[in-house]
């Protein structure tokens, strides 16, 4: 078997990966379905490339559980390493706290770079991990009990506080999770417009909330549990443990929704989704570790070890170079110069192009060393 440095590798591959589905919107997978409506590859893929309407999951969905898990997976390493710098828990609480600031304040500025004035928003998904990060350091530094007990009230709490959220009684007990009309909505329209803002917030137009920082908290403690598990593993691979938890966590989040008790809503993080969709990262953390460590099978991944080993950067540029990088194609190469294959698909190939620069960009930051940490 292998080291737990070479474990990091598998982390480094899912990172990437998630990073990777993130920079790979500006292939614009919804507008080339748009042109070929029958064509049954292209509508799936768009599909994976969209978040769903309300209840369900895509791949897509999967990007914010998975990113926000492997949060968890690193920090019993961060943990262990800054203790044996001999830092004490009192400073790296501090350091804690600092780096959560920074992560609300990035994505807060990401949420604002379209808008006439600081856009006081937190449902990035930097800001909800920054929201939840000092709690996440405290159970990281309790024995795991601590963990298991604060997810399960996490997950009862939060569930019970939607469901005795007052509606009419004709709409019914599903009517709880609806969009725009619910508790995590109703905290928001209060919340929000403490802040100054261009016009009163009166609610998101995806759904998204503020509050959902708190299950999210649940995914991150689930990935905790994975990072004190591939630690006390080593050098083995706690695969068995990732496959009956993740198993578990699915099966449990499908039983509640169908059982009609909580739908599984990314858009709102019910509990049913922080089960369902932890228990997926569970298994994609095995599958990757798997094939990267049991197997061997390691130079494949290198194009993602670029980017999961610069996640920060790789999230910052998903976001704020699409537009300056088309306008430079179109400005050095000509605006039809991807037309070539027909207009239907001239996003594909100007996608691909743009996301060339980004890997590229990665890759560059790669061979220096140069790491973007908060």
């Amino acid at each position: 078997m292998n080291s737990a440095s070479a474990r990091n590798r598998a982390v480094d591959v899912y990172r990437g990966f998630v990073m990777l589905l993130m920079m790979a919107e500006v292939l614009h997978f919804s507008q080339i379905a748009r042109a070929f409506p029958d064509n049954w590859v292209w509508q799936t893929l768009a599909y994976h490339q969209s978040h769903v309407a309300w209840e369900g999951c895509s791949l897509h969905d999967m990007i914010q559980p998975s990113f926000s898990f492997l949060v968890g997976v690193a920090l019993p390493y961060s943990i262990a390493s800054r203790l044996a710098k001999g830092a004490s828990e009192s400073s790296m609480f501090v350091h804690t706290c600092w780096r959560a600031l920074l992560l609300i304040a990035l994505g807060i500025f990401l949420r604002s770079t379209h808008s006439p004035q600081t856009n006081f928003t937190f449902e990035d998904t930097l800001t909800q991990i920054g929201l939840g990060y000092p709690l996440l350091f405290l159970l990281g530094l309790r024995p795991p009990r601590w963990q298991w007990v604060a997810l399960g009230v996490i997950l009862v709490g939060y569930w019970l506080v939607w469901a005795l959220y007052p509606l009419p009684a004709e709409l019914g007990f599903g009517a709880h999770w609806q969009k725009s009309d619910n508790f995590g909505a109703a905290f928001d329209r209060w919340f929000l417009n403490l802040f100054s803002r261009p016009s009163p917030f009166l609610s998101n137009r995806g759904g998204y909330l503020t509050l959902s920082f708190v299950p999210t908290l649940g995914t991150m403690i689930l990935g905790l549990a994975a990072g004190r598990w591939l630690r006390a593993s080593a050098p083995t691979l706690p695969l068995r443990q990732f496959l009956l938890a993740g198993s578990a966590c699915v099966v449990g989040g499908l039983l509640l929704h169908f059982g009609g008790i909580c739908p599984i809503v990314k858009r709102i993080w019910t509990p049913a989704w922080t089960l369902f969709s932890g228990g997926a990262c569970f298994l994609l953390l095995a599958g990757f570790s798997w094939v990267i460590d049991v197997r061997g099978h390691r130079r494949w991944a290198f194009p993602l070890v670029v980017i999961g080993m610069n996640s920060i950067a790789a999230y910052m540029i998903a976001h704020l170079w699409e537009e300056f990088v088309l306008s430079s194609f179109r400005i050095h190469i000509g605006a039809g110069f991807f037309d070539f294959a027909g207009p239907e698909l001239a996003p594909l190939w100007s996608g691909l192009a743009v996301l060339a620069v980004f890997w590229l960009s990665l890759w560059w930051m790669y061979r220096r060393q140069l790491f973007l940490r908060v």
